[in-house]
């Protein structure tokens, strides 16, 4: 199973991934590697019942959302 500690440092990797594909104008597969990240954080907010984690990365859910249905649609 997969400790929230890896989990943090998987998603961290993968938000940092995300900022550097955006920055180097690779899209869409930038949003697929910063929203992966974003999961991962809103999900280690919830089972450590951080708000201020849940709020932060859980609010950037719905934009992602917005970015994929904008590819294909």
């Amino acid at each position: 199973m997969l400790k929230i500690q890896n989990l943090k440092w998987l998603s961290t990797i993968l938000v940092l991934m995300g900022i550097l594909l955006t920055n180097i104008n690779e899209y869409p597969i930038n949003i697929y590697f910063h929203g992966s990240g974003v999961l991962g954080w809103t999900i280690c907010g919830y089972l450590s019942k951080d708000k201020a984690i849940m709020t932060n990365f859980g609010l950037q859910i719905p934009l992602f959302i917005i970015g994929i249905f904008n590819i294909y649609f």
